[in-house]
């Protein structure tokens, strides 16, 4: 069985670290920030409270093992060794899945039979059953993390990633992912007390989620965790956490607009905040970005431009680029806009000088998430090389 002090991992996208540790930190929790992750280590309560708090994190991981891996005997002997029979019960199904690379195994399926053997045989040894497999949907799911000589063996406490909330439509175009989403408006230092303006929204996910982070809603309380079908965990506690927490929403303080040319993007949207339960939170507007209402001082625009990737094609970008520049320098005086570029020619048309910038990744995608502070005066326009 596992035992209270738990060390643990909460894993998120490239770039989003620091802003994992400070929310971490204001669990209650210290955090050791590394690539892609932040260490913790903590009891079953924090275990709860960070999967249903957390707003950047992926899953929520817990360590069984690890050791040296030069190969096959070496991963094998590793995950035997583990007290599996403290774990999997008669009539759970597992899965294992793997993360980063070794030298040893180009084939990561292999790797994840080697584990999975090693599980069975133990299983077989010490207890006399045999677990069935469930890749879709399993009770147990064990992710083995390889690294150059190393390997490491985890349980999954969160089941689908975190940042499946429960609110987004499937149908959605090329859209964004929700802790990426919230670690955009952390990083902007979007806390719920500045008007929140996506002047291309698309379906709404920054939208929706500023709206969680202004109400003080966590964001996981619409879904379940892999961990409340363990027999080994109580579920009350996470219930208690849930209900103090939706007892001490509030209202924002200030507005928070999605706005888009598209119907259909806006349709998604609103469907999106209706799931979430923000739809009496949010304003949706139709409109062309070249016609920006005027924008109160203080507002954070933050938005997710098309990059010529998955949406539009570059040379028919330079002219979006430029008019949301124009617009939000003619309308938008006081305010600072945000923006995820994936494309640094493209970032050129802005037609602004950036004062931050943070290296971020969107899936595989590099980018940078810049902030362009718009003060009172006139603007001229060079034309970019």
């Amino acid at each position: 069985m596992l035992g209270v002090d738990l060390s643990c991992v909460a894993t998120c996208s490239r770039g989003l670290e620091a802003v994992l540790l400070r929310e971490l930190q204001a669990l209650g929790i210290a955090g050791r920030a590394r690539t892609g992750a932040v260490a913790f280590t903590g009891n079953w309560h924090q275990v709860a409270c960070a999967n249903l708090w957390l707003r950047t994190a992926a899953r929520v991981l817990i360590f069984l093992a690890g050791g040296p891996c030069a190969g096959r005997d070496d991963l094998y002997s590793v995950a035997f060794a583990f007290p599996w029979e403290d774990l999997v019960w008669n009539g759970s199904t597992v899965a294992v899945q793997v993360a980063g690379r070794n030298a040893a195994f180009a084939n990561t399926h292999f790797a994840a039979l080697v584990v999975k053997d090693a599980v069975v045989d133990r299983l077989r040894t010490q207890k006399g059953f045999r677990p069935s497999v469930d890749v879709h949907n399993p009770d147990l799911r064990v992710v083995l993390h390889l690294e150059a000589a190393a390997c490491g063996l985890y349980l999954d406490t969160s089941g689908e990633p975190l940042s499946h909330r429960g609110y987004r439509q499937k149908e959605a175009e090329a859209p964004l992912s929700e802790c990426l989403a919230a670690g955009l408006l952390l990083l902007a230092g979007y806390n719920g007390g500045q008007p929140l303006l996506d002047p291309m929204c698309g379906s709404g996910t920054i939208v929706v989620e500023a709206a969680l982070i202004a109400t003080g809603t966590p964001p996981g309380y619409k879904r379940r965790f892999a961990f409340e079908r363990w027999p080994f965990v109580t579920a009350r506690a996470l219930a208690e956490i849930k209900a103090k927490a939706l007892a001490e929403r509030k209202k924002p303080k200030a507005p928070i607009v999605g706005r888009d040319l598209s119907a259909h993007a806006l349709k998604q949207a609103r469907k999106a905040a209706k799931a979430a339960g923000m739809e009496t939170v949010v304003r949706w507007e139709k409109g062309d970005v070249r016609e920006l209402p005027k924008v109160e001082a203080g507002t954070l625009i933050v938005t997710n431009p098309p990059y010529g990737v998955r949406l539009g094609k570059e040379p028919e970008l330079v002219a979006l680029y430029r008019n949301l520049g124009d617009a939000v320098k003619r309308q938008g005086a006081g305010s600072t806009l945000w923006l995820l570029l994936g494309n640094s020619r493209l970032a050129r048309h802005v037609g602004l000088k950036p004062a931050k910038k943070f290296q971020l990744h969107n899936g595989p995608l590099r980018c940078q998430f810049c902030s362009y502070p718009v003060v009172e005066g006139s603007f001229g326009r060079k034309n970019p090389a």
